[in-house]
């Protein structure tokens, strides 16, 4: 198999951008770095298109081995003949080798291996060749033996009927019409295990299904329904079409004698040893498809959770809602650094009401708050309701907003957050990481595992190792889209820029702490462990601000600060332009820029990428995304009444809809229908966490706590 060209294919690309990026991949360089620093080798491949390619080409690569294998495998026992051979080598899935390694496979005992070493394997052949003259019994009767354990005639026939059973059950063929036509014409069914117990899989007591409609999250619902013995979940197989199709294969003669024989051995191998398997192979193609998509949906909630822009320039008041124990506040300056905590009393059972107040006035006065970042957890709605009342009551302007704080209880008591404030308890962690979420949710969100943060759907069930690994991949993508400040990064930030381990992460940071600041990006190879390949990869991805080369402070690649210098220079421009931001609309000046390119022996790709980067030095990607909404006033859920339309933000997307925080404590569900006025097959190609979409109230259940909305206005 040539896996380039099978790459070009499924990816759409041409044979010679799969030819560069593979090699790329190879020399072990990273996709990030590809995906930003080799755009003239790849002919600018985006990090998705590289994820793919690199998902596929491990697992075409891992086929290929399991061929060789096989056919080793095979050849050692003697088997293998030609045809065999092309066979598998044109095998197109893992599955499909296994089908045609079956036969050769190492089995336990089984009843054909007993009744082979019985020696009744020529009376299956006799009666497989459909050609006998005299009654099966007759001729079974020649096989009796006491010394080999055939006591009698049935014995004999029952053996060679075994044999035939497994023959028809290991031909690669009729398996894979079988699970083919089982996808394409048979039912996903379950039922209730006890109909009289409710639970959230009531929708499943009494559930069919077509295989090929079904949707994955049904699937991931249907699977934990299971796990939780709530459900007992089958596939039922067109068993009718199935057995006419083996008859017609193995029914050669219709011979008076061997006819009835083989149709039972047919029907016993399809019952005994063929459809349970496919049962369980559909099943698990199914869950490992369901799972790809959820990932998928996970990684990009996860991805447009990380690149919410930031709100820079403000004190914020981080405040963790709690009643027994109090509301935590951390006030953090715009840096991100704890200036002040303390414990207010607001809610029951103490309900300090005033005092709290007092204390939270005194803290915007004493430091110029200007925001109040609220957890959405227990509590939250009773602190929005002092809060939204202070607001009122104060004259200085501050805002507040609900911050999702899944995560946050997981981050304030982990290693990380101990090293980070060894002084501070779970609380004033939590509190400080709400605080910090707002200012900077990637430098935060970082910190915490991927899974805890809240976007995903049954992300429990899934391929832990496949999530971790997607959700790696996401973070690394948005880390280095955005880059990082090389004098203030935390170790857990720069573990994810290309290029650098965790180890790596940690020694910038101790060289940082024993050197002072970074003053040039080629101090990096001063750091132990950081050899130049680990440079070549991570350079382009750290900023210094104020350092002594200019070009530090952009995401231009040190590969390229001869080419961007010397653009200035042609273009009548020095370094200092660059440093007071005085280089806007020098991409009109460029006039041809292959000429350009050619003489800065650069590509034209990446003399695009060093002019629009020159222009807006260290640009955010996330700037171009929607704002959070900021408020000054509470909602209770008693408040909406149907037709209300209101402005929301985004918190998960789903396969069946999306979840938007209006404001009151619980987030309304859109489904899928409600979404947009043409049809549309997931909701991603309508909306993404943390877009501020407007919404209509479509029915409130306070009892339930559910509020239905729709999109279209």
């Amino acid at each position: 198999m040539d896996i380039l060209s099978v790459l070009q294919q499924e990816l759409g690309i041409q044979y010679k951008q799969v030819e560069a990026a593979v090699k790329l991949i190879d020399e072990g360089n990273t996709i990030p770095f590809i995906a930003r620093y080799r755009k003239e080798v790849t002919g600018s491949l985006n990090d998705e298109i590289l994820r793919n390619l690199n998902e596929r080409l491990t697992y075409l690569r891992n086929l290929e081995e399991k061929k060789e294998q096989v056919i080793a495998t095979i050849k050692e026992q003697e088997k293998l003949t030609p045809e065999l051979e092309k066979k598998i080598q044109e095998a197109k899935t893992l599955v499909a080798v296994e089908d045609l390694y079956r036969p050769y496979r190492p089995k336990r005992r089984t009843r054909a291996m007993i009744a082979k070493e019985k020696g009744l394997d020529p009376l299956a052949q006799d009666i497989l060749l459909q050609e006998m003259e005299n009654p099966v019994e007759e001729i079974a009767s020649n096989y009796l033996s006491e010394e080999k354990g055939v006591a009698t005639v049935e014995e004999a026939i029952e053996g060679a009927l075994d044999i035939i059973a497994e023959i028809i059950s290991d031909e690669a063929d009729y398996r894979t019409y079988i699970r083919n036509l089982t996808i394409e014409e048979g039912k996903i069914v379950s039922e209730a295990k006890n109909k009289e117990e409710s639970s959230v899989y009531e929708m499943y007591y009494e559930y069919e299904e077509a295989i090929k409609r079904v949707a994955g999250h049904r699937v991931l619902a249907l699977n934990r329904g299971e796990k939780e013995k709530f459900l007992s979940v089958k596939i039922e197989a067109p068993e009718e079409k199935i057995l006419s199709y083996l008859e017609h294969k193995v029914l050669k003669n219709e011979n008076p004698y061997t006819t009835k024989y083989i149709k039972d051995a047919i029907l016993d191998s399809y019952k005994r040893l063929i459809s349970g398997a496919i049962e369980r192979e559909i099943r698990s193609s199914l869950t490992e498809k369901a799972e790809d998509g959820a990932i998928r949906v996970f990684g990009k909630n996860l991805e447009q959770l990380l690149m919410q822009p930031p709100i820079a320039g403000q004190t914020v008041l981080g405040w963790d809602p709690a009643f027994r124990t109090g509301c935590k506040l951390a006030v953090v300056d715009p840096t991100g650094k704890v200036l002040d905590t303390v414990v207010i009393y607001p809610t029951a059972p103490q309900n300090k009401v005033k005092e709290a107040k007092k204390i939270v006035h005194d803290l915007i006065k004493k430091y110029n708050i200007t925001l109040i970042s609220v957890g959405n957890g227990t509590a939250s709605r009773e602190s929005e309701q002092v809060i939204a009342e202070l607001l009122h009551e104060i004259p200085e302007q501050v805002q507040y907003i609900i911050v999702n704080e899944a995560g946050a209880s997981v981050y304030s008591a982990s290693k990380l957050a101990t090293e980070e404030f060894p002084n501070f308890d779970v609380g004033q962690r939590s509190a400080t990481s709400i605080a910090r979420r707002i200012q900077d949710p990637l430098a935060e969100l970082v910190k915490i595992d991927p899974k805890s943060i809240g976007v995903g759907q049954y992300q429990h069930d899934m391929n832990q190792k496949k999530l971790d690994e997607m959700l790696t991949g996401v973070v690394e993508d948005c880390v280095n889209k955005v880059g990082v400040d090389l004098n203030t990064a935390s170790a857990s930030l720069l573990e994810y820029i290309s290029g650098i381990s965790k180890t790596i992460a940690k020694n910038i940071v101790a060289y940082r702490e024993e050197n002072g600041k970074f003053t040039n990006r080629k101090q990096l190879l001063k750091v132990s462990k950081l050899g130049p390949k680990a440079f070549e990869q991570c350079a382009g991805f750290m900023r210094i601000s104020g350092g002594e080369e200019p070009l530090d402070a952009t995401s231009v690649h040190p590969e390229s600060y001869v080419a961007a210098k010397q653009l200035l220079n042609t273009l009548g421009y020095s370094e200092l332009d660059l440093t007071s931001h005085n280089l806007n609309g020098i991409s009109k000046k460029l006039g041809n820029t292959k000429q350009i390119a050619k003489q800065l022996e650069i590509g034209e790709i990446t003399l695009l990428d060093i002019v629009k980067e020159l222009e807006k030095p260290a640009r955010d990607p996330r700037d171009e995304m929607p704002k959070p909404v900021l408020r000054t006033d509470v909602l209770e859920m008693e408040d909406l009444k149907e037709g209300m339309i209101l402005k929301g933000t985004v918190r998960n997307v789903i396969d069946f809809g999306a979840f938007v925080d209006i404001g009151v404590h619980q987030d309304g569900l859109v489904h899928i229908s409600k979404m947009s006025h043409k049809r549309i097959n997931h909701p991603l190609e309508v909306v993404s966490v943390g877009d501020v979409v407007e919404v209509k109230v479509l029915s409130v259940d306070i009892e339930k706590k559910r509020i239905q909305l729709t999109m279209k206005l």
